[in-house]
């Protein structure tokens, strides 16, 4: 009777390990879908009339940035029929109702539905023009929330196959660092300088993290950043070809705004970087920040060269990294 006991004992426990292994977002498949791509479901006819239209107008604008035309999100109309278990995997998905007895409209985020690590936003609303006008009220909410949840992925992954060399590299200079994945390297290295990069034969990912000492709050003026910015890749970023350097395009306004994310705040500049006196050119992102001893102005930049193909994938890939930035 006591092995009985001591045998049933060992099999709940077991049974319990087994949950904890494999409860959860394990035991769902990984998601579906490239990259920046959303799946809507909605019906034809109001994908056709006045809702398809604003979902559109905010999910599908141009990439600001980029030197050649993206959208900000590619979108997949699916109808309510057709969505089935190939499309409730995808890594993005919104689902738009119209549900005439609903008394106030709301949008609705969930994670992990269906599959991991995935986002899907409900839409619900009595009409189509409480639909349009609540999609128009939250529309930051909802670009913000699938940015959020694309490159939460990235920074999973670079977690996940993590450099730890680099990593601790850059932290030992700059008192911390970006997570790198398996396949980025170092390429140069200066005081207060550092290059890291991941390369193939026709692209090439970078980031660059540097300093420079602070004066005052017109240092994150716009035009100051540029110009710090000019200063450093003149002196550490030269061409393939003589008298060349990585320089900000002067013919295509950068923007500058003000972020809070992970408990961090950092001016965050974007624009297009060309080399002078050469032909070469692409998008990047920078974020600007304060040291812990507020003496100097440390910056990430993150930028994209891929004359082949599309950019908005490879910039959002290289970006993630920046934004996953830890200081110590």
């Amino acid at each position: 009777m006591k092995a009985f006991k001591l045998l049933l004992i060992i099999i709940a426990i077991a049974s319990i390990e087994s949950c904890k292994c494999t409860g959860g977002p394990q035991l769902m498949p990984n998601v579906s879908g490239k990259a920046g791509e959303v799946v809507i479901v909605i019906s034809k006819s109001e994908w056709e009339a006045e809702v398809g239209a604003k979902l559109r107008s905010i999910l599908a604008i141009d990439q600001p940035h980029l030197p050649q035309k993206e959208p900000m999100f590619t979108l997949v109309n699916i109808p309510e029929s057709a969505f089935s278990k190939i499309f409730q995997t995808h890594r993005n998905i919104i689902m738009v109702n119209i549900l005439p007895d609903l008394e106030k409209p709301k949008m609705v985020f969930q994670e992990n539905v269906w599959a991991a690590p995935q986002i899907v936003t409900t839409i619900s609303a009595s009409s189509s023009s409480e639909l349009a006008k609540i999609i128009n009220q939250q529309q930051d909410r909802l670009t913000g929330a699938i940015l959020m949840a694309e490159r939460n992925r990235n920074i999973q992954n670079a977690k996940r196959y993590e450099d730890r060399e680099l990593r601790a590299l850059v932290t030992s200079e700059f008192g911390g660092s970006p997570y790198f994945p398996k396949g980025y390297s170092l390429k140069k290295k200066t005081e207060n300088f550092i290059w890291i990069s991941y390369e193939t034969t026709y692209t090439n990912q970078g980031i660059f993290i540097y300093r420079f000492p602070y004066k005052d709050s017109t240092d994150f003026y716009l035009e100051n950043l540029v110009a710090r910015r000019n200063d450093v890749l003149f002196r550490n970023v030269p061409g393939q070809i003589e008298k060349s350097y990585m320089t900000t395009n002067p013919h295509e306004e950068p923007s500058l705004r003000w972020i809070r994310y992970n408990k961090r705040d950092f001016a965050e500049l974007r624009g297009q970087w060309e080399v002078q006196n050469d032909f070469m050119g692409g998008p990047f992102i920078s974020h600007f920040f304060m040291d812990k001893n507020n003496r100097n102005i440390i910056a990430l930049e993150a930028f994209v060269y891929a004359p082949r193909y599309d950019k908005r994938n490879y910039l959002r890939q290289v970006e993630s990294l920046i934004y996953s930035f830890e200081q110590f």
